[in-house]
C-alpha cells in the first residue's frame, strides 16, 4: 500500500494557479515554491523535531555534537593561521536550531562572533533561546569580516533546473498540472545557460540521461566573496565533481525527496511536506568561487576530513573523561560510525575555499586520505 500524499492543498493551489496563468514552469521554480514559499513552503513551517526537515532528515550536527566539535577544532586552527585576529567571525548558513553553533562554540571558546543565517523564523527563535552568544539573521548582513563561513547541507537544497538529452538535443523538464496532479513536461531550455554550464564542464549527457543544474551557486558565492575579507569557507554536502556527478551511472539524475527518514523518488508527492535535494556539483562551486577571488584549497570526503581534523584525539579525550558513562560512550560510538561510514554520512564531501590565507601549513582537515580502493 502506498503512503498517503501529504501535499499542502493551499500550496498546490498556489503553484497550480501560476501554471494555469503562465504555462508549465521550470522545476527550479516549482522547487523554490515547494521549499521556500513564505507561508506554506517546507522550510518555512514550524517543526518541533530536530533535523533539517524536522523528523524527515537528520543532519550530521543533529546526529551528535561530535561533528561540530571536530569542525570547531578545525576553526581554531583557521583562526591561528589568520594570525589570531581580535575580530573573528564565524558565519553559518542554514543554521537550523543551533546544534552546530553550540558544538563549534564549545571548542572555539569566547571571543568569536557567531552569525547564524536561517530563513525559518521558528528555528531562529529556537536558536536565540539556545544561545545568547549567537546573532541570528534571516539573510546575511552586508558587512565585511575576517573569519570562517560554514555551509552544511545548504547547496543541495537550492532550486535546480532539470534537463534531459532527447534525440541528441538538450531538453528542459518543466512542470505542468493535470487533474491528477503535477507532471514532467519536456520543452526547449528556458535559458542557454543550461547548455553552457554543461559545456564548460565538459559534460556530454547520453540519450535519455537526466541531470540537475543549480544556478543558486552563483549568487551565494558572490555574497560570500562580497563579505569575506580574509578567511576560509567550508562547504559540506553530498555531491561530486562534474565527471562523477554526470557520469552515465547517474542516468536518472540525483533529485530525491525525503519524508519521515525515507527516500521519496516522486518530487510531486507531499508538496510542501517533504524535503527536495539534488547532489552538489563541486566543479561548478570551485569555478564560480575562483572567479570571485576565492581559492579552492581542497575537496575531501567528510570521513577523511573528520579524521584529519582531530576526531581520534577528541574521541580519546571523551573516553578518558570520568564523566563519560556507558550510555554516553555507546551513543557516541554509534554516531561516529555513521559520520565516518563511506556508505552514509562519511561519503559527504567537504570543499574548503580560502581568501588571502597562508599556503602553509595546510589545514589539518585536508591532510588525511583513506587508502584507494
Amino acid at each position: 500500500m502506498s503512503e498517503p500524499d501529504r501535499s499542502k492543498p493551499a500550496l498546490v493551489s498556489l503553484i497550480r494557479a501560476e501554471i494555469e496563468r503562465d504555462g508549465p514552469i521550470t522545476f527550479a521554480r516549482f522547487m523554490e515554491l515547494a521549499l521556500y514559499e513564505p507561508t506554506h513552503g517546507y522550510y518555512r513551517r514550524e517543526r518541533p523535531a530536530v533535523g533539517r526537515g524536522g523528523a524527515d532528515f537528520l543532519t550530521a550536527p543533529e546526529l551528535h555534537p561530535f561533528f561540530g566539535r571536530v569542525l570547531g577544532r578545525q576553526i581554531v586552527q583557521c583562526r591561528e593561521l589568520l594570525g589570531g585576529p581580535p575580530a573573528f567571525t564565524i558565519r553559518e548558513y542554514a543554521a537550523g536550531g543551533g546544534a552546530l553553533a553550540a558544538a563549534i562554540l564549545d571548542e572555539v571558546g569566547p571571543g568569536a562572533r557567531y552569525q547564524a543565517i536561517e530563513v525559518n523564523g521558528h528555528r531562529r527563535a529556537d536558536l536565540a533561546a539556545r544561545s545568547g552568544s549567537v546573532s541570528t539573521y534571516s539573510s546575511a548582513p552586508d558587512e565585511p569580516f575576517v573569519g570562517v563561513v560554514v555551509a552544511n547541507e545548504l547547496l543541495d537544497a537550492f532550486p535546480v533546473h532539470r534537463v534531459v538529452m532527447r534525440h541528441g538535443e538538450l531538453r528542459e523538464i518543466r512542470v505542468r498540472f493535470e487533474a491528477d496532479g503535477f507532471h514532467d513536461d519536456e520543452s526547449p531550455p528556458s535559458t542557454p545557460a543550461l547548455a553552457a554550464r554543461l559545456a564548460a564542464e565538459g559534460v556530454d549527457l547520453l540519450e535519455g540521461q537526466r541531470a540537475e543544474i543549480n544556478f543558486g551557486i552563483e549568487p551565494w558565492i558572490a555574497e560570500v566573496a562580497r563579505d569575506l575579507e580574509r578567511g576560509y569557507v567550508f562547504v559540506i554536502d553530498y555531491g561530486d565533481r562534474a565527471a562523477g556527478l554526470f557520469a552515465p551511472r547517474r542516468g536518472a539524475g540525483t533529485l530525491l525527496g525525503y519524508a519521515d527518514h525515507a527516500v521519496v523518488d516522486d518530487p510531486y508527492r507531499n508538496v510542501g511536506g517533504q524535503d527536495l535535494t539534488a547532489h552538489v556539483d563541486f566543479t561548478a562551486v570551485e569555478r564560480v568561487a575562483e572567479a570571485t577571488g576565492l581559492r579552492s584549497l581542497g575537496l575531501i570526503s567528510q570521513a577523511e576530513f573528520l579524521v584529519g581534523a582531530g576526531a581520534q584525539d577528541l574521541l580519546e579525550e571523551i573516553r578518558s573523561d570520568p564523566q563519560t558513562n556507558f550510555g554516553t560512550w555507546t551513543a557516541l560510538r554509534s554516531a561516529l560510525g555513521r559520520l565516518l561510514d563511506p556508505r552514509a554520512l562519511g561519503a559527504f564531501k567537504v570543499l574548503v575555499l580560502g581568501r588571502d590565507v597562508p599556503a602553509e601549513p595546510p589545514l589539518r582537515g585536508l591532510t588525511f586520505r583513506l587508502p584507494a580502493r
